[in-house]
């Protein structure tokens, strides 16, 4: 069973890196530097080290702030399409080391895979929201973003079976969706 939520939180935390790259790495490296609640195996380990902390809490800011401004946010997709997914990487990798036999090349390409599908639907989406708002929706929308982020680090790290049921629930909407979409038009 422990194996099964190391899988989940890895699977929660690379979704958040998805969203904003620094959130989450920010915060397990905090919780691992001050609580009992993450342990980090080195290499991770220097997720929690002081230097590591400071360089990615400016970075943290520097994209809260970025991500909130129309086409500045587009230059910031663009320049986190290698950096949210190589987070997403470290992440899954970080969390996955607890799981034993789960080989760490697999974790880092099971976290570039899941960050970078969800960094690919946020910079999708995000030119169309900045077209039909005329950019003024932006920071909102980025706003939503880093609070979806922060709830789904934290609950990967302390409720990840609700992370199963959350990426269940998006699952089977998608597939409906695709489903609904494929059929052939009748009538």
């Amino acid at each position: 069973m422990e194996t099964l939520l190391n899988f989940l939180s890895a699977l929660g935390l690379s979704s958040a890196a998805g969203l904003n790259a620094y959130l989450p790495l920010f915060i397990v490296g905090l919780l691992a530097r001050f609580t009992d609640l993450v342990q980090l195996r080195p290499p991770w380990d220097a997720l929690s080290s002081w230097w590591a902390l400071g360089i990615l809490g400016v970075l943290l800011i520097i994209e809260i702030v970025a991500d909130k401004v129309p086409a500045v946010d587009t230059v910031n997709d663009v320049i986190n399409t290698v950096i949210r997914p190589a987070a997403g990487a470290i992440l899954f990798a970080a969390n996955s080391g607890t799981l034993g036999e789960f080989h760490p090349v697999l974790a880092l390409l099971c976290g570039l895979v899941v960050a970078g599908g969800v960094h690919a639907v946020k910079a999708t989406a995000r030119p169309f929201i900045t077209a039909s708002t005329g950019g003024m929706g932006n920071w909102l929308v980025s706003t939503i973003e880093d609070i979806i982020a922060f709830v789904t680090t934290l609950l990967a790290i302390l409720v990840p079976i609700i992370i199963a049921v959350l990426v269940l629930g998006a699952l089977t909407y998608l597939v409906r969706r695709l489903l609904r979409r494929a059929r052939p038009a009748t009538g």
